[in-house]
């Protein structure tokens, strides 16, 4: 399966920081997935996935890109005191040299690079929700085909959550259904099974 296509931004800073070496990797991570708004909604359990360690191992890197002041962490928690959301932000702007040009390049904006803004914001909201990785890929590259507009812009609604559920029960689905045969290939198997008694 494709990952998306987003470039990750470690500054030197981070770089020659004493963090662990993964950690660095999680920053450029969170960079990928931040996008135009400096943020990114994914779990531990979406980071934990992805480098195959245990939630705690990257609740510990979080930790410490915090503590060196390289991200910050809003917690959104419900009347139970249970969190419901989670944003992680760079809290320095970097002005790299791909940023640069892009601001020199102004000539004209095109539809492209606003499906591209639009397309990284959508992937940053469904990989808030915490359901299997590949689910959520295969969630994205569906609702996200298209050229001037994606298929999900092209709703009369359309809400995540209430998308992921039903992609959820749908996947349980498809997954039990057993491939039939065409009906060619079982008058071929019919056809071997009479040659064997000849």
């Amino acid at each position: 399966m494709e990952k998306p296509n987003y470039y990750a931004i470690i500054p030197a800073e981070v770089r020659y920081s004493n963090l662990k070496p993964n950690a660095k990797l999680l920053y450029g991570e969170i960079t990928a997935l931040s996008g135009k708004l400096g943020y990114c909604y994914a779990t531990n359990n979406y980071f934990a996935e992805l480098y195959g360690v245990s939630k705690n191992t990257i609740s510990s890197w979080i930790s410490d890109l915090k503590k060196l002041g390289f991200i910050n962490v809003l917690i959104e928690r419900n009347s139970n005191k249970q969190i419901i959301k989670r944003c992680i932000g760079i809290t320095k702007k970097i002005d790299t040299p791909i940023l640069k040009k892009l601001k020199g390049n102004n000539t004209s904006i095109n539809n492209t690079s606003n499906i591209n803004i639009t397309k990284k914001k959508f992937i940053s909201e469904v990989m808030t929700f915490d359901y299997p990785k590949d689910m959520l890929e295969d969630f994205i590259n569906y609702w996200t085909e298209g050229k001037k507009k994606m298929r999900y812009q092209k709703q009369s609604t359309f809400e995540i959550k209430l998308r992921l559920l039903r992609w959820e029960k749908n996947q349980k689905n498809w997954d039990t259904k057993k491939p039939t045969m065409s009906k060619i290939d079982s008058q071929l198997s019919e056809y071997l099974k009479g040659k064997e008694y000849l």
